[in-house]
């Protein structure tokens, strides 16, 4: 067994509480900007929304199994790669796409879709994966999934802000044409707050532990923007679909991610110091990524209609 698989980040439940709280706020600020008419899209283009389906629900688990193979990491970072390519697409991908001139609608209908569907795709895709994988035979530590308690967790910190935010927007336009834009700057601080609270107090053991994801992050954060790119491209969908699905492809809520492996799985430290850090590396190449494409023009002209 790998040093950092014998790892506990310390929390106690007065700090998950308030974790919790934070990420059901940033789902609320998610759901200000969307409305029921945005599902209205599946019906009208449904082909680049089932693509980034099958690109961000499907193909990218199954990238992460191929690196886990490939550079077979210690137990619990496996565990983690699997846990943040389980969860739904990030709450800031909306504002990527929107940078980088990519289809806005078809990314807002994505993070809908990805999100209302956590409840049941997260713990169970995260539960049909990690059964590929071999613990190692002194690993002692249980890893067993409670479906349903995922389940009951995952509807507080994403349904019930949901439900809000769709309220809100639907009964109260001025209020939420008020709001909108403190609480998005709000929960891109906020997100950034929960990494950092999320590993205050555990400052040596993430410093001596961080090395081993950072480059594994990296690779698998970058290689998910490719696999979306690509995968839109192949299927024919014009260059603003294919920048959408590559963000939501490459950006996922490890927010949410930290919260379940606080909750269930006992701060294994492999799998909070990977979700941690790919909280922190997704916004930097998002931004990075973004500001590549807000320069690279699509030119409308050159576009594939699929």
């Amino acid at each position: 067994m790998d040093e950092i698989d014998k790892v506990i980040i310390n929390f106690d439940e007065g700090q998950l509480f308030l974790l919790n709280i934070c990420l059901g706020f940033l789902m609320f600020g998610v759901s200000l900007e969307l409305s029921l008419k945005d599902f209205k899209y599946v019906l009208e283009r449904p082909k680049p929304v089932l693509v980034g389906m099958i690109s961000q629900l499907i193909l990218l688990p199954l990238l992460t199994l191929l690196l886990i193979y490939l550079i077979q990491p210690a137990f619990t970072i496996q565990l983690g790669m699997l846990m943040v390519a389980a969860c739904p697409g990030g709450n800031i991908s909306n504002y990527m796409v929107h940078r980088s001139e990519g289809n806005t609608a078809l990314s807002i209908t994505m993070t809908s879709i990805v999100t209302l569907t956590a409840v049941v795709v997260t713990p169970f895709s995260f539960y049909l994966w990690t059964q590929i994988l071999d613990a190692p035979p002194d690993f002692d530590r249980p890893i067993s999934v409670d479906f349903f308690a995922m389940v009951k967790i995952i509807i507080q910190l994403i349904i019930v802000p949901l439900i809000l935010g769709l309220v809100i927007n639907q009964r109260a336009p001025k209020f939420r044409a008020l709001i909108i834009k403190p609480v998005k700057i709000f929960s891109i601080v906020l997100l950034l707050g929960i990494i950092a609270f999320a590993l205050a107090g555990n400052q040596e053991i993430i410093k001596h532990h961080l090395s081993a994801v950072f480059l594994i992050v990296l690779l698998h954060n970058g290689l998910a923007y490719v696999l979306g790119y690509y995968f839109a491209r192949i299927n024919r969908l014009p260059e603003k679909d294919v920048r959408a699905i590559s963000m939501e492809t490459g950006i996922q809520n490890s927010g949410l991610g930290l919260i379940l492996i606080f909750n269930y799985f006992y701060g294994l430290g492999g799998m909070a110091v990977l979700a941690a850090w790919w909280g922190v590396w997704d916004i930097i190449s998002g931004f990075l990524l973004s500001s590549y494409w807000s320069y690279r023009k699509v030119d409308e002209t050159l576009e594939i209609q699929g």
